[in-house]
């Protein structure tokens, strides 16, 4: 009796088990928190902490939009037409021109330094792309605040 009670108990353990992976599979979400003030976003997925970096936002005379998107379309690498072919390599647009991207400017970081965009490191750049393909634009927010 002790071992059909045991036997049901671990199968019904895995069906537990096999729900779960699928309803967090269906959840999936990547936020990404930008801090205007402090220059540093942290990254978050399924609401565990997953990064926090530098990044440079707008500086003098130029603005970075606060508020709440979704990403709007993703370029593994794209080139400013509007700021002499910049590249931006792992952009994630989510308001017009205004995207996260990897920048050559790494100095810079941890303070104003851009045109509006939000530039990250190159690696975390391609780290967070990669979120976003992951789990789906859809399922990722990125939240702006001063």
């Amino acid at each position: 009796m002790k071992r059909r009670i045991i036997l049901t108990c671990a199968a019904y353990g895995l069906a537990i088990f096999g729900l779960f992976v699928s309803s967090t599979d269906a959840l999936a979400r990547v936020v990404a928190k930008i801090d205007l003030s402090s220059q540093n976003m942290t990254v978050s997925v399924n609401g565990w902490p997953y990064a926090s970096w530098k990044v440079s936002t707008a500086r003098r005379g130029y603005r970075t939009p606060t508020g709440s998107w979704r990403p709007k379309w993703l370029a593994r690498m794209h080139y400013s037409k509007k700021y002499h072919n910049s590249p931006m390599p792992h952009s994630i647009f989510f308001l017009g021109g205004y995207a996260i991207h990897g920048t050559k400017s790494i100095r810079r970081l941890g303070r104003p330094a851009s045109h509006g965009c939000i530039r990250l490191h190159p690696s975390n750049a391609k780290k967070l792309y990669n979120l976003v393909k992951k789990y789906g634009m859809r399922n990722t927010q990125i939240k702006i605040q001063r």
